[in-house]
């Protein structure tokens, strides 16, 4: 009786535990939490080796370093009064995006993200904070 009791017990403390603690569990959730910590070493880990982005006064195709270097600007430039989500969908061919939108001080940023399949992995492929 005392092993079922502690059966019983152990599965509980685990349900809490992980409902107390929720991991991102997909690329989306990870890339809007980077996006909201203004995190661009975070969100540089998302990145493909290029990628086409839009930020600031940066705009085209850059390496995944430089990618990051803009977006350590651009978060130190502009930063984040709120994010939200608006939008998130995939594709046939099994890429997925959102749409969301980056509040500042100064101005609104629409932000549109897109992730496709890379070496079995979801990388950013293309990222833009256009001015609204």
């Amino acid at each position: 009786m005392k092993s079922l009791s502690f059966l019983i017990a152990s599965f509980l403390l685990n349900v809490i535990a992980v409902n107390a603690y929720p991991v991102p569990d997909n690329i989306t959730d990870n890339v809007v939490k980077a996006i909201k910590a203004m995190d661009a070493d975070q969100l540089s880990i998302y990145f493909s080796e290029t990628v086409d982005l839009k930020a600031g006064e940066s705009d085209g195709s850059y390496s995944k370093t430089q990618a990051k270097i803009i977006f350590q600007k651009f978060f130190k430039d502009y930063p984040l009064i709120s994010f939200s989500l608006n939008h998130q969908g995939s594709s046939n061919d099994g890429s997925k995006y959102f749409i969301g939108t980056y509040k500042t001080a100064k101005t609104d940023y629409r932000v549109y993200v897109l992730m496709k399949s890379n070496d079995d992995q979801m990388r950013i492929q293309e990222i833009q904070f256009e001015e609204e």
